[in-house]
C-alpha cells in the first residue's frame, strides 16, 4: 500500500529540503499567530517558492476573508486547511470565494466525533482527524497527542482523509495499521522541541512512511 505523508509546520528553509528530499506529498505552512509554528506571509512565500513539486498547504483557524486574501495573493498554496471552529456552511463559503480546495480537520475524542465528521463530506475535499487538544492549551494542533485510532477503523469516507495527532517514526505504521489510513499528518512528531523541525527526525519519518 502506499501512503503519503505531509510535513507540517514547516518554518525553516533545511525542514522544507528535508520535506521535499524524503518525498513528502504535501508541506503544511502555518498561518495562525498563537502558533509557535505560525510563518509571517513572506517567509511563507520564500519557503513556498521552494515547494514548487510538493502540494502546499496553508493552515488556517477560523480565518476573516481579508486574511485569505491577503495570504493567497503572496504565497501559492494549493490546499487551504481549515483547523478552527468553522462551520460546514463556513467552510463551503471559504472554498467557493478561493477557488481553492478546502481540508476540513477534525477533533476527534469519542465515535461521536468521527459522527459528527460526516457533516463535512459535502463541503469539504479533505477531511483531516486529529487529536481533540488537551484542556491545558488553545492550540487546535501540533500537541504531540494521539487519539483512539480504532474509533477509525472499518469507517467508510466519500472524500479523502489524513490522518494526524501524535504520529512518529515509531508509530506510524501502527497507525496506519489500525486505521486504514492512506495519508498521514505529522508537526511535533519530527521536532526536537516545540517549533523546532528536525531534518533528521523528518527524513527518518518519511522513510518509515516509504517503507509501508
Amino acid at each position: 500500500m502506499t501512503v503519503q505523508a505531509k510535513i507540517c509546520g514547516v518554518n525553516t528553509a533545511a525542514a522544507m529540503e528535508a520535506a521535499i528530499a524524503g518525498g513528502a506529498t504535501f508541506v503544511g505552512l502555518m498561518f495562525v499567530q498563537k502558533s509557535p509554528r505560525f510563518v509571517a506571509t513572506p517567509d511563507a512565500a520564500k519557503l513556498a517558492a521552494r515547494a514548487e513539486s510538493t502540494q502546499r498547504v496553508g493552515v488556517f483557524v477560523d480565518p476573516s476573508d481579508a486574511q485569505l486574501e491577503r495570504v493567497l495573493a503572496q504565497v501559492p498554496i494549493e490546499l487551504i486547511q481549515l483547523h478552527g471552529a468553522e462551520p460546514p456552511q463556513r467552510v463551503e463559503t471559504i472554498r467557493t470565494r478561493t477557488g481553492r480546495p478546502v481540508m476540513k480537520a477534525l477533533a476527534i475524542a469519542t465515535a461521536d466525533d468521527v459522527a459528527a465528521a460526516k457533516a463535512y463530506e459535502d463541503v469539504a475535499d479533505w477531511l483531516l482527524f486529529d487529536a481533540k487538544p488537551p484542556t491545558s492549551t488553545a492550540l487546535p494542533g501540533g500537541n504531540a497527542t494521539a487519539f483512539d485510532w480504532k474509533l477509525l477503523y472499518g469507517s467508510t469516507w466519500r472524500k479523502p482523509w489524513m490522518l494526524s495527532g501524535g504520529l512518529t517514526d515509531a508509530n506510524v505504521a501502527q497507525a496506519v495499521k489500525a486505521t486504514g489510513a492512506t495519508t498521514v499528518d505529522v508537526s511535533s512528531g519530527v521536532e526536537d522541541g516545540p517549533a523546532k523541525k528536525s531534518p533528521e527526525r523528518i527524513a527518518a519519518f518519511l522513510k518509515a512512511v516509504n517503507a509501508l
